[in-house]
């Protein structure tokens, strides 16, 4: 090859060159990053994270019922479809905009630890913490109740024709989807020594695998026995008789009380205001109010010019979240137990004190109290839009993925294990006591603007959930993206802050970093000292609806971390 030759050899090089990077774009509309565009209907719409529950949702919808009746019917498919993180052994919480009162309402279904179990059984066997599976993390279910809470109140639909499909998948069988197949996997071989569990979840000692069938007839007969004798048969029939029986088998807590006593409770969603936004979540003893309590702190800043996903940007957010997550640790408990400070810890003067400890330099490497393991935990959200305009934002999960790992005889379904959330700390706000309920992560969440909903969404995953809501809602009120870009977008997730159950925050924790953020960016956070590593998984799973009432029509988005969508019609 001549000189020329190679001259012209090296033009057409960097001319293709240039013009794969000018011309193979990922997408032609929309952030490189966005997985897919938004799902655009008009007449109703439904988001989660597994698809098969979402088509029951739009079924549910054309029959005539509302968007209640197709989130109970969307929780219900998922409890069988999804069981590697929620189910009616888990627990409820929901944030319902009703179109005829034009009023928001809150609902928290979460269930108390066993009357019987106390602090000083933990000190008696030397357990500095709640353990994980097996019995004694067990906290009454609360699912159940929720869903009766929810029709009673709104529903159209029977309740019979709303828990059918559920019924006739668990009978006739359902093909594992991907990520959830991944994470069933893992949980067998993890309950190795529950048989119950073994049985119900590896049939004939097989691991499954995705799309292989799975057919589960046990909770087929109970959703049946749920839908024809109502809440009741969970919590004072067989069902619970069932549970408190096994739970003597094995060496539960659990008594007839336990369950005959429960009941869900109603409680009004607290807001913040945020660029003309309010962002409204459920009150402790939740960790819903963290997400409000970052916002009131960031509205102080002007997040907007230091641009999306900088060095400045994310030492921001993840300096706040240190600062609120203490609070967390120390404030967030069962309200029917002890009085939290809620008004301090919301208003604009606390959040501009705690500001004060903010350094726009330095990484915090621990943070003291103020006098005013939950990095874990698997979890389903959905959400659902009527034609009327009524939304609801449901979240539900049994915590740990499966949750305990034990499954009472012949019913179908793990026991959540939310106790493990609990303190043993003596004086501890979160400390176990009997028939309180334990710290909880799950939040749903709903934005209104004017009085009037606009956004309903959530993101799952542990102590995720409060860092994902505030990611994924300045994505859209900061920097203008649509709501399927602003799930898509690459996040950050700091561990390690001072927890409800245990510890403190160390050596100012770390801070993972999906793909996506530049190494410029990784440089520039270790240089303000930053414990930096990276992880394929644990950055939440996002659903949304926007309600655009002018055009009348719905936006839904599901990202692509999860095996979901977003369905209209």
């Amino acid at each position: 090859m001549n000189k020329f030759d190679k001259l012209f050899f090296l033009f057409v090089f960097f001319v293709l060159c240039f013009s794969i990077a000018l011309f193979s774009a990922d997408r032609v509309t929309g952030k490189m990053f966005a997985t897919r565009s938004e799902v655009i209907a008009n007449h109703g719409m439904v988001a989660t994270s597994q698809p098969l529950a979402a088509q029951i949702g739009i079924d549910i919808l054309k029959k005539g019922g509302n968007a209640v009746d197709a989130a109970i019917a969307v929780n219900a498919a998922l409890g069988l479809m999804e069981p590697t993180s929620n189910g009616i052994g888990g627990d409820l919480f929901a944030i319902v905009w009703d179109s005829k009162t034009k009023k928001l309402y809150g609902l928290n279904s979460s269930g108390p630890s066993p009357k019987a179990l106390t602090l000083a059984y933990f000190k008696k066997k030397g357990l500095k913490r709640v353990p994980y599976y097996g019995p004694l993390p067990w906290s009454v279910p609360g699912c159940v109740d929720g869903w009766f809470e929810l029709h009673k109140k709104f529903g159209k639909l029977p309740m019979k024709t709303i828990l059918t499909p559920a019924i006739s998948y668990a009978k006739g069988g359902f093909p594992l989807s991907e990520l959830i197949s991944y994470y069933w996997q893992v949980s067998v071989k993890r309950h190795k020594k529950y048989e119950n569990f073994q049985k119900l979840y590896a049939p004939g000692g097989k691991l499954l695998q995705k799309g292989d069938i799975f057919k589960n007839p046990e909770l087929a007969k109970t959703l049946a026995l749920i839908a024809k004798k109502g809440r009741d048969a969970f919590y004072k029939g067989e069902i619970a008789r069932t549970i408190v029986k096994y739970s003597e088998r094995v060496g539960g807590f659990f008594q007839y009380e336990d369950f005959a006593d429960y009941q869900a409770e109603w409680v009004q969603p607290l807001a913040a205001n945020y660029k003309g936004y309010d962002v409204w979540e459920l009150p402790p003893n939740g960790q819903g109010i963290a997400v409000l309590q970052m916002l009131n702190m960031l509205k102080n800043i002007d997040m907007k010019s230091m641009g999306h996903n900088s060095a400045q940007y994310l030492h921001t957010l993840i300096e706040v979240k240190k600062i609120v997550y203490e609070d967390r640790a120390r404030f967030y408990a069962d309200q029917k137990f002890v009085k939290l400070p809620l008004k301090k810890l919301l208003s604009p003067e606390y959040a501009e004190e705690r500001l004060q400890l903010f350094n726009p330099e330095k990484a915090l490497r621990e943070i003291p109290y103020n006098d005013a393991k939950i990095e874990k935990g698997d979890t389903i959200y959905l959400t659902v839009v009527d034609k009327d305009g009524n939304a609801v934002s449901l979240i539900q999960s049994n915590y740990a993925g499966f949750g305990s790992g034990m499954v009472p005889d012949g019913l179908g379904f793990c026991l959540q294990d939310r106790g493990a959330l609990f303190s043993l700390e003596e004086g501890h706000l979160n400390v176990l006591e009997p028939g309180k309920r334990p710290f909880h992560t799950i939040i749903p969440a709903m934005v209104t603007k004017d009085g009037k909903p606009v956004f309903s969404f959530g993101v799952m995953g542990g102590a995720m959930q409060p860092q994902g809501h505030v990611q994924v809602l300045l994505n859209i009120l900061e920097f203008d993206m649509n709501i399927q870009e602003a799930g898509d977008a690459p996040r950050f997730r700091h561990t390690g802050s001072s927890q409800p159950d245990y510890g403190v925050m160390k050596d100012g924790g770390t801070v993972y970093l999906e793909a996506g953020i530049s190494a410029q960016v990784i440089k520039d956070l270790l240089l303000k000292g930053h414990n930096i590593s990276k992880t394929r998984g644990g950055f939440g799973g996002y659903q949304g609806i926007w309600i655009d009432a002018e055009r009348g029509i719905l936006i839904g988005a599901s990202e692509s971390r999860k095996d979901g969508c977003a369905i209209g019609y």
